[in-house]
């Protein structure tokens, strides 16, 4: 397929992520990878703090034309001493590869700390989660946001919750809702081996995937699992944030850790019903769950908290069970495993729904906005 063709530029794009590349696979990874087919894609993490004397950046090529950047920095350095060493390795990445009028393409507005000078031809935020709402958030983090919506040419959300917040802030704000990769999950309809860390597990089985944080409503799983001893929950995911010692433990919940994106699909192929037990505080106010179709996708029942990019249009569209309280909760997944055995016409409806949505649409329609970007290369040099 042509890049030109297709929409997308060919001029290098460098991204600058709080999320790791090889962590949990989600947005950036999907459309980065999208993009490394047609250009070159500098994907620039947020720091390690390692046990070492030296800065030193590391970069490894990846799939296609993807390049990994991970700036290690001493153990004890301080946010400010991180930022002209974040700068300084920045500003080599660009010499060493010859890159030239790229788009910055941000995910974390604190990285506009060591960014600030440099002139890419192109800024695009890509807001995926309203960070200063998480725990943990850097109490300059909204100043850093308004800075970066004066410098952003476009500005992208991660649901439709995230646009009506944003779209008063910019002059060009546009909502990109979670996608899905159907072909990767729809394997789950199919017969595949059960992994090993769920064998001997009976049934109904209930799981969830993702990251374990504040966003995770726990008490809502205790509660949940202790009126059902019968059933079995299955959370697959790292903990982050989180004391470990503060999960509900069970005979019938069982952490199975961090796995990889393609092991996912196993996983789901052996559930009766998908959850997403997230808690209604501010760090889940704007997320728009990308699990939400990937759960869809694999041909299971999802039951869902009330969050609003779920219940707008998923709930709506009656395509996901939305519960308030643990009571509701039950009820809700026993009807959901009745309607997955006597309802035929839900997956039909499920099928019909998802047929608009795939990361190949909204990778396109993203090139497509970004390449009309007016270039501002003569006022921005990339020699800061």
């Amino acid at each position: 397929m042509d890049a030109i063709a297709h929409g997308c530029l060919t001029t290098d794009l460098v991204c600058l992520s709080h999320l790791r590349w090889d962590f949990v696979y989600q947005r950036p990874q999907h459309l980065m990878a999208r993009f490394a087919k047609y250009r070159r894609v500098f994907y620039f993490e947020e720091p390690l703090y390692e046990t070492i004397d030296t800065p030193r950046m590391t970069v490894t090529r990846r799939e296609d034309n993807l390049y990994v950047v991970v700036p290690s920095l001493p153990w004890g350095i301080s946010p400010e001493e991180a930022i002209p060493i974040q700068h300084r390795m920045l500003r080599r990445l660009i010499a060493d590869f010859s890159i030239d009028s790229p788009t910055f393409w941000y995910y974390t507005a604190m990285a506009i700390e060591f960014t600030r000078d440099f002139g890419p031809e192109r800024v695009i935020y890509d807001c995926m989660d309203e960070l200063a709402a998480f725990r943990g958030a850097p109490p300059e983090l909204l100043a850093n946001e308004r800075e970066l919506l004066e410098r952003a040419d476009h500005v992208f959300t991660g649901g439709y919750s995230l646009y009506e917040a944003k779209v008063g802030l910019h002059s060009s704000v546009h909502a990109f809702p979670s996608s899905i990769d159907a072909e990767h999950f729809g394997t789950a309809r199919s017969s595949l081996p059960e992994p090993a860390d769920e064998r001997g597990l009976g049934s109904p089985r209930l799981g969830f995937y993702g990251v374990i944080d504040e966003r995770a409503d726990l008490d809502l799983v205790r509660d949940v699992s202790g009126m059902r001893p019968d059933w079995e929950f299955v959370m697959v995911g790292p903990v982050a944030k989180l004391d470990p010692d503060l999960l509900p433990r069970a005979g019938n919940i069982h952490y199975l850790g961090l796995k990889t994106y393609a092991e996912l699909p196993a996983h789901l192929a052996h559930w009766d019903v998908a959850m997403m037990p997230f808690a209604l505080n501010e760090s889940t106010r704007f997320i728009s769950p990308t699990k939400t179709p990937e759960y869809l996708a694999a041909g299971k029942p999802v039951v869902s908290t009330a969050i609003r990019d779920v219940v707008r249009p998923y709930g709506d569209e009656r395509l996901v069970h939305i519960v308030g309280t643990a009571e509701e909760f039950v009820a809700a997944a026993e009807q959901a495993m009745h309607e997955q055995v006597n309802d035929p016409g839900w997956l039909d409806r499920v099928d019909r729904f998802l047929a608009h949505s795939s990361w190949d649409q909204t990778w396109f329609q993203m090139a497509q906005v970004e390449k009309s970007a007016v270039p501002v290369a003569a006022s921005r040099s990339l020699t800061a």
